[in-house]
């Protein structure tokens, strides 16, 4: 398996990405639960067939996209030449303030590609890029993930009380972070609040690191363009909530809520609709806990 990723690697990105919208489309036809889930979530935030259709291609196209991405050659990176910056003068000047960012980017368009490209466009400037990491729990997708997280420009830690305490390190010392804001969190890690109508289990690591760092907060995406181009965009999150000591958690996950709302309803044709966003936080041993 190892050797295939890393076979399909070397084929040319383009190429990739027109065999994954076919992909998308054969795994739609071919299975109905998966068929069901992703049309169910996409009405139940409101969407019409003609603006959710395009993420049936664009979720096989994020899958082909990954053998590149997570095998790519080090060294000199071709990055630069395909990616567009929307709105990074906001990110840099809140950079240079030295109180910390926390760029928040969901499961749309291409998430991997964006935080590969931000910790390689800044690393210079401002240091490497910290984040919390999960290795998958198989091997050989453990390698493989590996090899995706160890490049240039990120600094990775552990889901674990060590990992958020090194976070809030870096935060306080001036760093910056990105983080997937519509994971489930294990229980006790979140609050239930609203997401398109439906209340959903989510994250409070958000607002306690803003808050105890003082970190400026950004809305990010990485929209998937045509002939294996992108477009990176940070935009201030629109909101004390998150930052403000007197709101309560649930006000805090009702404002990232609705920030990652903002986001999809711009790229509905992009988002993974057949995430189980709703389902039961499960339990988790307490050394992973956040602090």
């Amino acid at each position: 398996m190892i050797f295939l990723f890393r076979l399909l690697a070397r084929v040319p990105l383009p190429w990739m990405q027109r065999l994954g919208v076919v992909f998308g489309w054969l795994v739609w036809w071919m299975a109905p639960d998966y068929r069901r889930r992703f049309r169910a979530n996409a009405a139940a935030a409101g969407f019409t067939p003609a603006q959710y259709r395009p993420a049936i291609g664009a979720a096989g196209a994020m899958a082909a996209e990954l053998p590149w991405l997570w095998s790519r050659p080090r060294g000199e990176s071709v990055l630069p030449r395909i990616v567009r910056w929307e709105g990074a003068e906001g990110f840099e000047a809140a950079m240079n303030e030295r109180k910390g960012v926390i760029f928040i980017t969901p499961h749309l368009g291409s998430w991997e590609l964006c935080g590969q490209a931000v910790a390689e466009r800044y690393e210079c400037t401002y240091g490497p890029l910290t984040a919390l990491y999960r290795p998958p729990r198989k091997a050989w997708m453990a390698e493989l993930v590996k090899g995706s997280r160890d490049r240039a420009g990120l600094q990775m830690l552990p889901t674990s009380v060590a990992g958020v305490r090194g976070l809030i390190r870096s935060l306080r010392a001036g760093g910056y972070t990105g983080m997937l804001p519509d994971q489930v969190p294990p229980l006790g890690q979140g609050v239930w609040a609203p997401f398109f109508g439906r209340p959903a289990y989510t994250m409070t690591l958000l607002q306690r690191l803003a808050q105890q760092t003082g970190a400026h907060v950004f809305l990010c995406v990485c929209e998937r363009l045509r002939g294996a181009r992108y477009a990176i965009r940070f935009e201030a999150f629109d909101g004390t909530a998150m930052s403000d000591p007197r709101s309560t958690p649930e006000q805090a996950a009702t404002a990232l809520n609705a920030g990652v709302e903002a986001l999809i309803r711009r790229l509905p044709g992009q988002y993974v609709w057949d995430y189980a966003r709703f389902k039961q936080p499960k339990a988790e041993a307490p050394e992973s806990a956040a602090a």
